[in-house]
């Protein structure tokens, strides 16, 4: 019989570990990324978990024959660190022995180790599970990481807990027809189009709340902006004073994912070119006065006095960059019906909404507002909506048993990536994209 005991017995050290090695031999191990044969040596870059590292094969003192191995193949090597000052490092590794744990049976349909994967997005969606491998497309995804952990971090910081609500549910959150249906052991249910009832429900017994998880919207649109599933930062924080403390609170966690990535994925902006934006203050400006700035500005007819077009996006987040400088744009007091049927209006206009988005680079990446809190309110408002209120019993029992004034917002993370790279479509910030043409791989 064996005794597990958690402690760890592996004599491999990792890449950040090897500077303290110069001189003595380790243990490392990795994908084989590229090799690039010389006369008499050859250069074997080592994908590991974070980084790419060249490597050296000298025929004279590595033990095996540079033929042995191939791209792509997973090995354990033993190598020798030396000085390098040439090198950005300030080392590089001397191959000495390495162990072959795995090796492609075929090449691979795509070539992956260039500085970027020069194919289309169809082919490097088709074939993800080895287009990550690239050394920039895999970087993409730590920068997400980054993302999450900063939001996190400035979350629990600030009295938030971190919740994981259902994603299987009785009703949509948002309505309408943009819902995927579930046959649940013969019942209707669906899947969740945001954790709104849920936030709100916790709000009652934590006062802040937050998730990171994936929502689903039924969608047909096939556009650069648009993905049926997607993964939502969502917070929400009771007794506010005004919707403005949201707005607030999401200024101060932008600051602080930022701030994360400046810190700790250096390496991964400098990678992949990434400007990050400042953030001082971001300019809040009301809808229709948004409306009716672009209409003036660029002569432009308003088409829809309810919703922003994309384009009205782009041409406001380009206005105000240069009145303010601000790559960032918060829109309030949206329309009352563009929003849904929780959004509390506006005491001194019943038209709007104390509700906001945020644009960034042209692109609405959140929404968010105040909930209404009162029961009477709340039912008041479904009952205008010719909704039926006995559907949501177990959404308005929180409302009949006291809930504190509260309000919250939904960001989309592939979205805040995808423009923090000023990329043309939000598919290449998501991992594996789910549209209305892709559910594999």
């Amino acid at each position: 019989m064996k005794i597990i005991n958690g402690i760890a017995i592996n004599e491999e050290i990792s890449t950040g570990e090897i500077t303290q090695h110069i001189g003595k031999t380790i243990r490392i191990h990795g994908s084989i990324y590229k090799i690039r044969k010389m006369k008499g040596f050859a250069f074997v870059l080592l994908r590991t978990d974070r980084s790419v590292i060249q490597c050296i094969y000298n025929k004279d003192v590595s033990n095996f024959d540079i033929s042995d191995i191939k791209e792509e193949s997973c090995i354990r090597a033993e190598a020798l660190v030396k000085q390098e000052k040439r090198s950005k490092t300030g080392w590089e590794l001397t191959l000495l022995n390495v162990t072959i744990l795995s090796e492609p049976i075929e090449g691979l349909p795509i070539v992956i180790n260039q500085k970027i994967v020069d194919t289309s997005i169809g082919n490097l969606l088709d074939f993800r599970p080895i287009t990550l491998r690239n050394e920039r497309e895999r970087a993409l995804f730590k920068l997400q990481e980054g993302i999450c952990n900063g939001f996190r971090k400035f979350l629990q910081d600030n009295r938030f807990t971190e919740i994981h609500t259902p994603k299987i549910v009785y009703a949509g959150a948002e309505g309408g027809a943009n819902i995927f249906h579930l046959d649940y052991f013969g019942k209707e249910a669906f899947l969740a189009q945001s954790p709104q009832f849920y936030k709100q429900m916790m709000v009652g017994v934590y006062e802040r709340v937050f998730e990171i998880a994936p929502v689903f919207r039924a969608e047909k649109h096939d556009t650069s902006r648009h993905l049926n599933e997607y993964t939502s930062v969502d917070f929400e924080m009771g007794y506010i004073e005004s919707f403005e403390d949201i707005m607030q609170m999401e200024v101060r966690m932008l600051k602080a994912a930022l701030d994360e990535l400046n810190g700790n994925y250096q390496a991964e902006l400098e990678l992949l070119a990434v400007r990050l934006p400042e953030i001082n203050d971001i300019p809040a400006i009301r809808f229709h006065e948004a409306k009716e700035m672009i209409a003036a500005c660029y002569a432009r007819e308003i088409r829809d006095m309810e919703d922003f077009e994309p384009e009205e996006e782009k041409l406001l987040s380009e206005m105000m960059l240069k009145r303010t400088g601000s790559e960032f744009v918060f829109v309030t007091h949206y329309p009352s019906k563009k929003r849904p049927f929780y959004a509390m209006d506006d005491k001194d206009n019943q038209e709007v909404t104390v509700s906001f988005d945020l644009l960034f680079r042209g692109v609405e990446i959140t929404t968010g507002g105040q909930r209404i809190h009162n029961y009477h309110e709340q039912l008041e408002k479904m009952e205008r909506r010719n909704m039926q209120p006995g559907e949501f019993e177990s959404y308005l029992m929180m409302h009949k048993y006291g809930m504190p004034p509260h309000g919250g917002l939904g960001l989309g993370l592939e979205r805040f990536l995808s423009r923090l790279l000023n990329q043309d479509n939000v598919r290449y910030s998501c991992l594996f994209p789910r549209d209305i043409n892709r559910v594999t791989p």
